[in-house]
């Protein structure tokens, strides 16, 4: 059997992964980023939509060739039909890009190959190698071929379904309320607004909300996330959002170009993330915007900070999981409150009523709220809806 020596495998090319990648390679490190399909970014599993505020954090330059549509605002908007729409001038930074998904993640891709890290594609990891009780590797196959590879310490980038994680001995079991079934048309021919994200929350998505994301000439994303505790009929997801679509006049003459489908976790992250030779990043370490299922931000912000730990251990030659902590720390300081705040809300919003939503988007576009962020949304929600924010009202 080959076996392939690097000081580090990254098991996954998603943004995590590539940012993983880069960091580790800018360390010094002998970095291999290895991809189970044929095509980084592709197929798309993503509502593609970000805000811009993050980018510079962790080293993206926005480049045309992924950015689709550059977003004026959003809508936000009740099952009953109330709505509030923002601008940059409340949002800010937080107002941000609908991408081409699969050449953002090509970008990333050819950064980290930029700085020295080796990519290997339709490489799949098939499980850990360990020695005397220590991680000292990956079995993988590559293009059919068994092989193994050896190396000091492994990231964990391989998503939602984490099998890495799993082999590691991590326990990643998600409730069936901190998972979203979520489905997603790109639809053609339709009347919407082509510079606002649009979000609709209520009953029409119990437990989340649908979302329109316009990619220009009347095409959008357009799709629906269900909590999971919601889903009690078989195809909820699709069921839903297919009634809403048929109920919208805007949609009368839309064609379905592309489907695609899955499950986002919305829970406030793990316990740990690290083990003795190993990190997870993003998804696979459940590091996800409970509220919105937003992750492409966490796995950059994560995948650089484990580069950056990992390039620190190598130093030393200690990769133990006390070595590792710093990456737990940097993590945590960063998003642990916004997660926890974040999930919070999320399983409040899971138990309101269309009235309650109603009640709270005319509040809300009454408000003199200057900065929209979903901190100062939570916060005049707190002075007029005490009771939403039960429990986690010292985090606001």
């Amino acid at each position: 059997m080959r076996t392939i020596k690097c000081d580090v495998v990254i098991v996954g090319a998603g943004p995590g992964g590539s940012m993983a990648a880069k960091y580790c390679a800018q360390g010094g490190m002998d970095t291999l980023l290895i991809e189970k399909k044929a095509e980084i970014g592709a197929p798309l599993r993503c509502a593609e939509g970000v805000s811009k505020s993050w980018l510079d954090e962790v080293g993206i330059k926005p480049e045309a060739s992924w950015i689709r549509a550059d977003m004026k605002g959003a809508i936000i908007k009740s099952t009953k039909g109330t709505t509030y729409q923002l601008d940059e001038s409340k949002a800010g930074n937080e107002v941000g890009y609908v991408l081409e998904r699969h050449l953002f993640d090509k970008a990333l891709a050819r950064d980290a190959a930029n700085a020295g890290a080796k990519i290997m594609m339709r490489t799949a990891c098939t499980g850990i190698i360990r020695e005397d009780g220590k991680i000292v590797g990956i079995k993988a196959k590559s293009m059919g071929e068994e092989i193994e590879i050896r190396c000091k310490a492994v990231v964990a980038a391989d998503g939602y379904e984490s099998q890495v994680a799993r082999w590691a001995g991590i326990d990643t079991t998600l409730k069936l309320s901190d998972i979203d079934s979520c489905i997603q048309y790109r639809m053609c021919n339709i009347d919407i607004t082509p510079d606002y994200c649009e979000f609709v929350i209520g009953s029409c998505a119990p437990g989340g909300y649908i979302w329109v994301f316009p990619k220009g000439d009347k095409i959008a994303n357009v799709g629906i996330g269900v909590a999971g505790q919601k889903c009690t009929r078989g195809a909820d997801a699709k069921y839903y959002l297919d009634k809403w679509i048929a109920e919208d006049p805007r949609f009368k003459n839309g064609q379905i170009l592309e489907i695609m489908g899955g499950f986002v976790s919305t829970c406030p992250g793990l316990d740990c993330a690290v083990d003795d030779n190993i990190i997870l990043v993003g998804d696979a370490a459940r590091i996800i915007d409970p509220i919105t299922g937003g992750g492409i931000c966490h796995a950059c912000r994560t995948g650089m900070y484990a580069g950056q730990v990992l390039s620190e251990c190598n130093k030393t030659g200690d990769f133990s999981k006390k070595a590792l902590m710093p990456y737990e720390k940097r993590w945590r300081d960063r998003m642990e409150d916004k997660l926890f705040r974040n999930w919070m809300a999320k399983e409040k919003l899971a138990t309101m009523d269309d009235d309650t939503i109603d009640d709270i988007i005319k509040m809300i576009s009454t408000s003199k709220i200057t900065n929209v962020t979903v901190y100062n949304l939570l916060k005049a929600i707190k002075e007029k809806y005490p009771k939403v924010v039960e429990g986690f009202e010292d985090l606001i």
